[in-house]
């Protein structure tokens, strides 16, 4: 997954209406919308503020008074045919007296995020996760080889058996614990 290191916009005139586009990276979901209430209030006058925000595969979307379907969900289309995560894609649409119909909606939106991402520099999302194992002590110098070399950070503590506390990127880590326990023919412990 990735997400934007700065903010992305584009204007498009579509039979009178301009539609505003724009995908910016955020923090969290509150994060997210906290940018949407400010933009609300940049554009009081704007007929419709749409818009779609994708984090940890959480999404919060809204056509904000448009025909369900026709504009969040072309937009979050777009965001995960990108593979974006972290982002608020907004769309804020200045009505210019012409009705654009289903179909000229849904290409109107997808196209005010299409091409606002034609800019922007992606960067990747880095998930982090943590796990808990429990081994032999015949394991343990594999544990640490393996461990070291896939860059997960480790804390072992000494009892009747290992116990090592993991830290690092949720799909590494997946990796290694898999790669472990067939290294291991599965006498490593995941609590």
């Amino acid at each position: 997954m990735h997400t934007l290191q700065q903010p992305v916009t584009c204007e498009l005139n579509i039979k009178n209406s301009r539609f505003l586009g724009r995908v910016e990276p955020v923090l969290s979901l509150e994060d997210g919308l906290q940018r949407l209430a400010a933009l609300r209030q940049q554009h009081p006058g704007a007929a419709h503020v749409c818009h779609c925000l994708l984090v940890g595969g959480q999404v919060r979307m809204s056509d904000d008074g448009e025909p369900g379907g026709t504009a969040a969900s072309p937009m979050l289309n777009v965001l995960q045919h990108k593979e974006l995560d972290s982002v608020l894609a907004t769309v804020v649409r200045y009505f210019g007296g012409v009705k654009l119909g289903a179909g000229g909606l849904v290409r109107a939106y997808t196209q005010a995020v299409s091409d606002a991402l034609k800019g922007a520099v992606l960067e990747r999302v880095r998930v982090l996760a943590s796990a808990t194992i429990e081994l032999d002590f015949a394991h343990e110098s594999l544990t640490r080889r393996m461990g070291e070399a896939q860059g997960i950070q480790m804390q072992f503590s000494y009892g009747q058996r290992v116990t090592v506390r993991l830290e690092g990127e949720q799909q590494e880590l997946e990796h290694f614990l898999a790669a472990l326990q067939e290294h291991t023919c599965g006498a490593v412990t995941v609590k």
